[in-house]
């Protein structure tokens, strides 16, 4: 089985991270994408919502597609969310699966500064998925990161979760921004201070 795993806060996930995730999905012939909240990432600072309230609303988003699942793994450990330690748990775990991580293409140029990144590109290859703003280019990787970096290409829909919070916090709509059962889910639970 190929299973692609989507990292990320998912503070909080939107369409761009669903159309990604297709993206990858069908590029790739992925049985599964298994979608992943971290509960501290390295690279960004921390999520401003909990981590099983960013589990919630990645579950609510991904429940009506028959390929998705949400994995709680990041969360439930705590501390920091290293995407080696992940992989290494999971392989344990599950030794039939063939994994491959998902990665926006600002995540590809930043490969190379991963903790354990030579270690991590030895045990799964990386599907990449452009992003608005972002210069995918492999070629300025280095050779052992270009061997093990696919690229899916995605409709370029130029919307974060960063974005999202700001208008959240202005009053503005984010509807249609996300998922409709993430949306009503922040609005039942009153996060983003909608």
């Amino acid at each position: 089985m190929k299973v692609g795993i989507m990292g990320g806060t998912f503070d909080p996930i939107h369409i761009g991270h669903m159309l990604a995730a297709e993206a990858a999905r069908e590029a790739y012939h992925l049985d599964e994408v298994w979608f992943m909240p971290s509960h501290i990432p390295p690279h960004k600072q921390k999520a401003g919502v909990t981590g099983q309230m960013r589990l919630a609303m990645t579950a609510e988003a991904v429940k009506s597609h028959p390929s998705f699942h949400t994995l709680d793994f990041e969360v439930e450990r705590g501390g920091v969310s290293y995407t080696i330690d992940t992989v290494t748990a999971l392989k344990k775990l599950h030794p039939h699966i063939e994994f491959t991580f998902i990665i926006g293409a600002d995540m590809v140029n930043y490969l190379p500064k991963w903790h354990r990144i030579d270690e991590l590109a030895g045990m799964l290859d990386f599907i990449g998925v452009n992003r608005p703003g972002s210069d995918l280019d492999v070629s300025q990787l280095p050779e052992y990161l270009q061997a093990v970096v696919k690229i899916a290409d995605m409709p370029l829909i130029d919307i974060s979760s960063s974005l999202i919070r700001k208008r959240a916090a202005a009053g503005q709509s984010i509807r249609y921004m996300v998922p409709d059962p993430v949306y009503d889910y922040i609005v039942r639970s009153g996060i983003y201070g909608i």
